[in-house]
């Protein structure tokens, strides 16, 4: 009757004779797992080869080789006449990965839980992955043109900072950073506000600071209301909290705020989300008469405004329009904007501006997320902003951003002429292009991948009463338009044959 140490290993061992890895390499490659994992323990006597060899099926000289393969690593001894023992070595190796296991498949980590839990239909991601040359966007600024070169001095000299380790180590939060501090006076100075550093809080992302905000503002079944195109982005962090989204029109002046004064009443809407500054998608800038309406509105009816600022700096034509929440002397606006859209991802930051309470809650929920928050790039963009750095380099940025937007146009209306409509935005990275007539986008999508052009699903907006693109230009040069205007030509004739 065989042994308990040969049955355990004909459970544990198991190969494969045309593998590449050599059958005594996989061998005791296992053997040393089930030794590492107590297994086979110290001392513990192994088969003779001739017995292995016939355990498993093996040549005795393969036995002997994995024996002596075994002894070298230090993981078994071989006393003459006696027999062959384990070790535990003082310096255990590495543990190996065998070619393959049966009870032994530590390695080969469970695919699925062994638990049920809720999964989040609402946060599936939207991101598509591509190898395609040429991508359209949403509306992303171009990572080329971020100053690699003297952020790294800046942001190393911001590393040598004294300061940085007492920062770090402090246990309490008696006054309010410089980088707060800094942000406010140029929220102050370039978007009109009036607020102190008590009235802010940064985060990593616009999409942290919606998430926070949602779940201190919003509880299941609550009612929000966006535009009947809207950043779907905002719109799963809505419906994950529960809340329910009903739509209202968008025109040429941005959401129809009469439509909720006919359709709703006092106490029933919990809040409303809205880009006033540059709708997303469409582009189209909310009315100075439609943005009072709406505050009286919020201040009648008693819900919250999201003033979503995505885009802010970007203005090329004229003076910005100044925020909502500049005009709020009644508290009902939460802002959301972005600092350093011109730099690389990892440098930018998002920022919500409310009033002292309600920022005061979101920071409790902040420091659970990411209660370190990053020091050294605060550290860093406080003095970009207060030397001057940030402006002069969003001006800088403008200027090619402008061009890029005036080209595209050029090109559009060179390949295109009027079988794409669209209105030069003063501002913003994207473009609203409706095709008349209309066409089907997926195809569009399909013909211009086989051209090495890339549609996400996200810039495509299709229904019986409307065939439109968001066309996000910033990312792209001159050259890089021309080749995307004439690789999408190309697939839109395809498309109509």
């Amino acid at each position: 009757m065989n042994s308990p140490v040969s049955i355990l290993l004909k459970q544990l061992i198991h190969f494969e004779r045309t593998g590449s890895t050599a059958v005594y390499i996989q061998v005791a490659h296992q053997i040393i797992n089930a030794i590492q994992r107590s297994y086979l323990t110290e001392g513990t006597a192994l088969p003779g080869t001739r017995s292995f060899s016939e355990l498993l099926n093996i040549h005795r000289n393969t036995a002997v080789a994995i024996y002596d393969e075994l002894a070298s690593q230090g993981w078994v001894e071989i006393i003459p006449n006696k027999g062959t023992y384990v070790l535990v070595p003082e310096q255990k190796t590495a543990t190996i990965k065998a070619t393959s296991y049966r009870i032994d498949q530590v390695y080969d980590y469970s695919k699925t839980t062994g638990f049920p839990f809720q999964p989040s239909f609402h946060l599936a991601s939207t991101n598509e992955i591509t190898q395609k040359k040429y991508i359209i966007n949403d509306g992303q600024p171009d990572l080329r043109l971020h100053p690699t070169h003297q952020f790294s001095r800046w942001y190393s000299a911001s590393m040598k900072r004294k300061t940085l380790v007492s920062k770090w180590n402090q246990t309490g939060v008696s006054s309010h950073s410089a980088f707060e501090i800094q942000l406010s006076n140029y929220l102050n100075a370039t978007r009109g506000f009036h607020i102190k550093p008590h009235n802010l809080m940064s985060t990593r992302s616009t999409e942290m600071s919606l998430y926070i905000v949602s779940q201190i503002l919003l509880r299941p079944n609550d009612v929000v209301l966006v535009g009947n195109l809207s950043n779907y982005a905002a719109n799963m962090a809505f419906q994950q909290v529960g809340a329910v989204i009903k739509t209202i029109p968008i025109d040429e002046h941005g959401i129809d705020v009469d439509y909720i004064k006919r359709h709703f009443t006092k106490h029933t809407i919990r809040c409303v989300y809205v880009c006033a500054h540059r709708h997303y998608p469409t582009t189209k800038t909310l009315s100075a008469e439609r943005r009072l309406k709406l505050m009286q509105l919020a201040k009648d009816y008693q819900f919250a405004i999201i003033e979503d600022d995505y885009d802010y700096d970007f203005q090329f034509d004229g003076s910005a329009m100044l925020p909502m929440a500049t005009s709020d002397a009644h508290g009902m606006i939460i802002y959301l904007g972005k600092l350093g859209q011109s730099l690389f991802p990892s440098f930018q930051t998002g920022f919500v501006v409310a009033p002292k309470n309600l920022i005061s809650e979101a920071k409790n929920y902040l420091q659970i997320l990411d209660r370190q928050g990053d020091l050294i790039q605060e550290q860093m963009l406080s003095e970009l902003i207060y030397e001057g750095e940030m402006h002069r380099l969003i001006k800088k940025n403008i200027l090619i951003y402008k061009e890029r937007r005036d080209y595209l146009c050029k090109c559009l209306t060179d390949h295109f002429k009027d079988t794409v409509i669209w209105e030069k935005p003063p501002g913003g990275l994207a473009l609203w292009l409706r095709f008349e007539p209309k066409i089907a986008l997926v195809k569009l999508a399909e013909q211009a991948e086989a051209n090495d052009l890339f549609l996400p699903k996200t810039i495509l907006y299709q229904d019986k009463n409307m065939c439109c693109i968001r066309f996000g230009f910033g990312h792209l040069n001159e050259e890089e338009i021309e080749s995307v205007v004439k690789k999408l030509k190309l697939a839109y004739d395809l498309v109509l044959e």
